[in-house]
């Protein structure tokens, strides 16, 4: 697999990054409010295998906190489970150190956060509810 596969990433939001979303987040999970006005500026990350985009994400830099986020991580239900979510934060990780950033942050579901741990990133607070679902803000400091 890893053969075909390509990580690309856009300044708008691409056609097939807002449809695994829908597809992940909407029809899957049933969150309602799934895009909001950080798509207009965010780097929209997409893994492609084969040509067809399987999974994406967002990075953005918050304004108020000047740290970088990495959200809306989503993969394809055929790809979970082979590391391509892994890959989309590695992707992620090398843009906001090109960029000089020293930390990147995010918002995992709880139910996901053994998956970020993984990938090193720490807990920061206790959970919180976004939309219906039980959130933890985590972080990690890029060497």
């Amino acid at each position: 697999m890893e053969n075909n596969m390509d990580i690309k990433h856009f300044n708008y939001l691409p056609k097939e990054a807002k449809e695994i979303r829908i597809r992940v987040f909407v029809e899957e999970q049933g969150f309602k409010n799934e895009f909001d006005e950080v798509d207009s500026t965010a780097t929209h990350i997409i893994c492609y295998i084969d040509n067809k985009a399987i999974a994406t994400g967002r990075l953005f830099l918050d304004e108020n906190s000047k740290e970088y986020h990495i959200g809306r991580i989503a993969v394809d239900k055929p790809y979970r489970g082979k590391g391509i979510g892994g890959k989309i934060l590695n992707y992620a990780e090398s843009l906001v150190k090109e960029m000089g950033g020293k930390t990147l942050s995010l918002s995992a579901q709880e139910r996901a956060s053994r998956f970020y741990e993984k990938q090193g990133y720490c807990k920061k607070g206790e959970p919180y509810l976004d939309e219906y679902c039980p959130h933890i803000f985590m972080t990690k400091k890029l060497v």
